[in-house]
């Protein structure tokens, strides 16, 4: 199979019915703007949704159709993603809003960060879409994800022909270019919960990068300065991205304190104020969870 149909195979692949059914609901908020929902995370690898928050993107095909509020277009067209909170079904989600474009570059060698092809490199699915176009759309950009991630991460490493080393070296790349609650090792883990998945990705995209001479004119050194790069770019961002989900996300708050938590083994407790101002929970909580290493 071709990585484009691996790909399409396992957007494809059913979830819990709770979960298009909350995509259905996140879609119909947007109007004839939405074009496809697409599920991802930890929660798709979970039985038990109850009590966990879920992860979706939204793709619309304009952020101007997509909003009643102009000032939310412009803002995710500046810094995208938008992020909002959501229930639906007695269950708890975020979900992203980017456009079918900047869907197509953030997946890509043309990315501006590595925030969207690092997560869309893991298993994903489409849970929803407006029509087969929308499909096709999703399935091409995504298929460009773990593509970009080994474009990005063969020059790094001396040659191989080990899938399983470059998806590490890679998600640990990816770790360093954004603030991330995750221990250190996590990106194995990702790996190690479907090494099959894994193997049979990472070698059609190997062969893709191969084909397409991605990789051809990179060496050790232009890669280390791009990463670097990539890493004060995208902690920038991750700041820059924090600072807007705080007007656009109820309770923000207290899910940057439960993701940490969950996800670096601390114990964080906010105070009254902090639940009510979460850019000011984020500014004041930032230097504590640097210096112990919470986040990275």
């Amino acid at each position: 199979m071709t990585l484009v149909e691996l790909i399409a195979a396992e957007l494809a692949e059913p979830v819990d019915p709770r979960v298009v059914a909350m995509a259905e609901a996140v879609a119909a908020e947007h109007g004839d703007a939405a074009r496809a929902v697409i599920f991802y995370g930890s929660c798709l690898r979970e039985a038990q949704l109850d009590g966990l928050m879920l992860d979706f993107y939204l793709i619309v095909d304009d952020y101007a159709r997509a909003y009643d509020k102009n000032w939310l277009a412009k803002a995710n067209r500046l810094i995208p993603p938008n992020v909002f909170h959501f229930q639906h079904g007695g269950l708890v989600a975020k979900y992203a809003v980017l456009d079918e474009a900047d869907l197509k570059r953030e997946c890509s060698l043309a990315a501006r960060s590595v925030s969207v092809w690092a997560r869309f490199a893991q298993p994903v699915r489409l849970v929803w879409q407006a029509d087969d176009r929308a499909a096709a759309t999703v399935t091409d950009a995504i298929a460009d994800a773990p593509v970009t991630l080994f474009a990005m991460t063969l020059p790094m490493l001396e040659e191989t022909d080990d899938p399983k080393q470059v998806w590490d070296e890679g998600f640990g790349l990816t770790y360093g270019a954004e603030l991330r609650a995750e221990r250190k090792g996590r990106g194995g883990s990702i790996i190690d919960s479907d090494p099959e998945r894994y193997a049979r990705v990472g070698a059609a995209a190997t062969q893709e990068v191969q084909e397409r001479g991605l990789a051809t004119d990179a060496t050790p050194q232009k890669a280390a300065r791009r990463w670097k790069r990539l890493q004060r770019k995208g902690k920038a961002l991750s700041v820059a991205r924090l600072a807007k989900a705080s007007a656009t996300f109820n309770g923000g708050a207290e899910y940057i304190a439960w993701k940490i938590n969950r996800h670096a083994g601390t114990d964080i407790e906010l105070t009254e104020f902090q639940k009510k101002h979460p850019l000011w929970a984020a500014i004041s909580l930032l230097p504590r969870l640097l210096r112990s290493g919470a986040i990275r």
